[in-house]
């Protein structure tokens, strides 16, 4: 069994992406919020090898 708060990160970023690239619709601003929201509950939570890709997540949103 994974971590529900990563793997709930790792949707929540996913989307928010697919939404900045125009490729899904829906509001960017909320998606972002909720991706970021989704990373910081995660982060506490998780392994150290989890939190390096957490890291690359939020780069992933900054980018956007």
């Amino acid at each position: 069994m994974g971590n529900q708060l990563f793997q709930q990160a790792r949707e929540s970023v996913t989307y928010a992406h697919s939404v900045a690239n125009g490729s899904v619709q829906g509001d960017k601003h909320e998606a972002i919020v909720k991706a970021k929201n989704a990373l910081s509950s995660a982060f506490a939570n998780s392994t150290d090898a989890e939190r390096a890709q957490l890291r690359e997540f939020q780069q992933t949103i900054d980018s956007i």
